[in-house]
């Protein structure tokens, strides 16, 4: 680590190797029609090689006053359809849905050199299937989101400590117990692209836009 010198961390930042390593080759070409059986194809190839949550992607959606907010989800499903995720209605990022049902996912996998981005609208499910999916969840997930306090500020540690096991108790007592405000998004996707990168910088990006015959496919300048 080097000192607290912003010409120091500049030299040190610059000086951390990437891309120092094979990497896959990606035939843009040969690319299938449907952006969803490249994602799922690229998938399937970091789980086979032991990725570490592979599935993991970045939710970014923006708030009332226009401001930006990202953090890391696991996705509930991916298909032509979209992609899902859940979370309560209340939560930061539900509000902001909710005022902007716009989204963009990220999905980075180092060791490929891979990312792929994603954007179009979010859609909430029907209230039957959000009470699905919040009844497939642990008990303990589905306890820690009965509290419906994601993100409010914590100042007594030990009601921290306590809620849980009151919450905990509350679902063990009734196992059919649902938070209504729970609730599954779709994000439909209107653009998806496909980032390979290569040692020599000439990148590949492969760039699906949904237009009304159908996915166009266009590849990009890196």
């Amino acid at each position: 680590m080097p000192e607290r010198d912003p010409s120091a961390v500049r030299e040190w930042l610059r000086g951390i190797g990437v891309l120092a390593r094979p990497l896959p080759v990606f035939d843009a070409w040969k690319a299938p029609f449907e952006p969803s059986d490249l994602f799922l194809a690229w998938l399937a190839e970091a789980v086979e090689t032991g990725v570490p949550d592979p599935h993991a992607m970045t939710l970014s959606t923006v708030d009332e006053a226009g401001d930006p907010d990202a953090r890391v989800l696991i996705p509930k499903n991916a298909d032509a359809s979209g992609f899902q995720f859940a979370t309560h209605a209340a939560s930061p990022k539900g509000v902001q849905l909710a005022g902007v049902p716009r989204a963009a996912l990220t999905f980075y996998r180092a060791e490929f050199g891979r990312q792929v981005r994603v954007r179009g609208a979010v859609v909430p499910d029907a209230p039957e299937r959000s009470a699905a999916d919040f009844l497939a969840r642990g008990t303990t997930a589905r306890a820690e989101a009965l509290l419906g306090r994601q993100s409010r500020y914590l100042s007594d540690p030990d009601t921290r400590d306590r809620a849980p096991r009151e919450s905990l108790a509350r679902v063990e007592a009734a196992p059919g117990l649902v938070d209504p405000a729970w609730t599954l998004y779709t994000v439909v996707p209107d653009t998806m692209e496909f980032w390979q990168a290569a040692v020599s910088r000439v990148h590949v990006r492969l760039r699906y836009e949904r237009e009304p015959d159908g996915w166009q496919r266009r590849q990009l300048w890196s």
